[in-house]
């Protein structure tokens, strides 16, 4: 009989954290399921064969690097030009990575490589928002692991779908199906808005990416992305947060000690004089 160590989550409550992570993605899925349809269906009218979109999915598996390649292709862009474009939409994966990595550094090379493959947008909204309550290195990889696997498995369903039947809704990508990520990215967004930061980095990035969105090879989604983090470290800084709120009580402390410190040695003095009378 073989017993597990206390100190240990048991293979239940692995299992526990893998199904709360896949149940915990749902509404994101029901969001992307109309953008793989789109996906598919662009691919079966496209230049390119029906398993060149499914390999894609597969192996890249971010959305809207697969729109924006599948454009560039159809274009005839060169190689260079579709790596370069999509390496700058996918960036922002760096940033994704870096917030989540204090809570995944304790965990073995092969569940990093794994997480890091399965890391999108939703994924990254869900995971945060489990670990962000939680001492970085106490959490395994299950509920991360849990959220990536359902999204990736509901973005290859919903891809062969619109190969195999987009065909027979002819002009759906001109319904606005698409809308359904915008509201998803909304829903990822907005309840991270907590806190002047990240409200106002929010607010840089967007309007920078409107205005910008004419700039080539997407540099200005790139650009607004680094326009807003600067914003947020900017107001991070110990001088706008609790640095300038730590310098103030510091200051009124030695005030205080300042106006105290006659009041102290009085005492002290009278007591003196008053001994050296009593002799």
């Amino acid at each position: 009989m073989t017993h597990s160590n206390p100190g240990q989550p048991s293979s239940t409550g692995h299992l526990k954290e893998f199904t709360a992570g896949a149940r915990d993605i749902i509404p994101m899925m029901v969001g992307a399921a109309p953008f793989g349809v789109i996906f598919g269906t662009l691919v079966a009218s496209g230049p390119l064969h029906l398993w060149h979109g499914q390999l894609m999915s597969l192996v890249v598996f971010a959305g809207s690097a697969q729109f924006i390649a599948l454009g560039l292709i159809a274009g005839h862009a060169s190689f260079a030009v579709i790596w370069a474009t999509t390496l700058v939409v996918n960036l922002r994966h760096v940033l994704y990575s870096a917030t989540l990595a204090p809570h995944v550094a304790h965990l073995p090379s092969r569940w990093r490589w794994a997480l890091g493959a399965l890391l999108t947008d939703e994924v990254f909204a869900v995971a945060w928002e489990h670990y962000r309550h939680r001492e970085p290195g106490t959490v395994g990889p299950h509920y991360f692991f849990g959220a990536g696997l359902a999204m990736y498995l509901n973005w290859q369903i919903w891809t062969v779908a619109g190969l195999l039947f987009g065909a027979a809704f002819p002009g759906l990508q001109s319904l606005g199906l698409d809308f359904a990520m915008v509201a998803t990215f909304i829903a990822i967004v907005v309840p991270q808005l907590v806190a002047l930061r990240y409200i106002a980095a929010a607010a840089t990035a967007g309007t920078l990416a409107f205005f910008w969105q004419a700039w080539p090879y997407k540099l200005g989604l790139l650009g607004a992305v680094f326009a807003g983090v600067a914003i947020g470290v900017l107001l991070s800084a110990p001088r706008f947060g609790r640095g300038a709120r730590g310098n103030h009580e510091s200051s009124r402390a030695a005030l205080r000690e300042t106006s105290q410190g006659p009041h102290r040695e009085a005492p002290r003095k009278t007591s003196k004089e008053t001994m050296e009378a009593s002799r």
